[in-house]
């Protein structure tokens, strides 16, 4: 009895020390958007690009809804291209690229109704390492593509989490 006491005594410690340092599951809660920032229209150049689609699926998690029409949206979301760079950050015994930085960035801002700009254009990136294994590149090339997705999931987390907190520091 006194051990299984001592169990739900450490285990509601644990929940309440996790709870107090303010730890959070990735995209439990998320980032609040003022009800006014919710309607929103993507203006980009690739309406079906990858990123594009990642946008506004996680825009749309935290309670977005994308019109269709720039008249009907409360604000619009300029995004611009997706940008890829792959850089070799050393070099093994055998003068071959051991380990890549990989860097994914877009510029974005947001115009409100009539067009006039509510939120200056913005560049939002996410910088990751890869090593690289030449023995492997049918391997390597598919844990690229994996990375490239995690960085566009990423790139529309930080771009949500800027345009919630931007609302917020200029709500009324």
């Amino acid at each position: 009895m006194p051990r299984h006491f001592l169990h739900l005594l450490l285990l509601a410690f644990t929940a309440c020390a996790l709870t107090a340092c303010g730890f959070q599951l990735r995209g439990a809660g998320g980032t609040m958007v003022p009800d006014e920032w919710k309607s929103l229209h993507l203006v980009t150049d690739n309406p079906n690009g990858e990123l594009a689609r990642e946008v506004r699926t996680t825009f749309s998690a935290s309670g977005v809804v994308w019109e269709e029409d720039w008249e009907d949206a409360n604000y619009s979301m300029v995004l611009g291209s997706e940008r890829f760079s792959q850089r070799n950050l050393s070099i093994s015994a055998d003068a071959r690229a051991a380990e890549f930085e990989l860097t994914m960035a877009t510029q974005f801002s947001v115009r409100d109704a009539d067009g006039k700009e509510s939120m200056p254009p913005t560049i939002a990136s996410v910088i990751q390492q890869m090593e690289n294994d030449p023995r492997n590149v049918v391997g390597k090339a598919e844990e690229l593509r994996m990375i490239k997705s995690e960085m566009r999931v990423e790139l529309a987390h930080q771009m949500l989490r800027r345009i919630g907190f931007f609302a917020a520091s200029t709500a009324p």
